[in-house]
């Protein structure tokens, strides 16, 4: 359905183009979204490489169990289902880490890694795992900390005080993450009951 909706879009800016006598304006725009887009998949394959690079150091030095360790208990009260010693601990304690520090591309692998992980301790794998929906509520709306990509862009932008916006980042975060960690408590709730 999405599909349609964005080739109905599409066709109705061509045909709205051709009927003004400017065409060659969807000439050009197609072309820069096209470099546009390979430039942005391009510093994503860095930034992804880089993140997975440090993850797969972290777990073969141990440091992702480490950490997993020293924010177990607070993990596990979010996570009650999980195992103790779970793999899936590692790689949400990293999302959940690079999502703090704003750093939502280098998160997604993380996030992919968690999941993966989950699906393996899911005993109904056509269903999500009550592990699987909390896990994605916390991904979706985790606090940030220090916005870093946003403030990355700003300085693109010649923003004259790119680091302005981090208070109110954290405020809208936290309201964020709160909402949906009682979202998640009071409707798994619900529907065990």
């Amino acid at each position: 359905m999405v599909n349609l909706i964005w080739l109905i879009m599409l066709v109705i800016g061509i045909l709205i183009s051709a009927i003004n006598g400017q065409i060659e304006i969807v000439t050009v725009s197609a072309m820069k979204a096209a470099e546009l887009g390979v430039e942005v998949a391009i510093e994503l394959i860095g930034v992804m490489s880089l993140w997975l690079g440090l993850m797969r150091l972290a777990e073969e030095a141990g440091i992702v169990k480490g950490i997993a360790r020293l924010f177990g208990p607070v993990v596990r009260l979010l996570f009650p289902t999980l195992k103790p010693g779970s793999p899936a601990l590692g790689a949400i304690i990293m999302n959940l880490s690079a999502n703090i520090l704003g750093l939502g591309n280098a998160a997604t692998p993380f996030g992919l890694k968690a999941m993966q992980e989950l699906q393996k301790e899911n005993p109904t794998p056509e269903t999500a795992s009550p592990a699987m929906i909390t896990f994605l509520a916390l991904n979706t709306s985790c606090i940030t900390l220090i916005p870093a990509t946003i403030i990355g862009v700003r300085l693109k932008a010649n923003s004259a005080n790119p680091t302005e916006i981090i208070g109110t980042t954290i405020i809208a975060t936290g309201c964020a993450m709160t909402s949906a960690i009682i979202a998640d408590y009071l409707l798994r709730r619900r529907t065990t009951k």
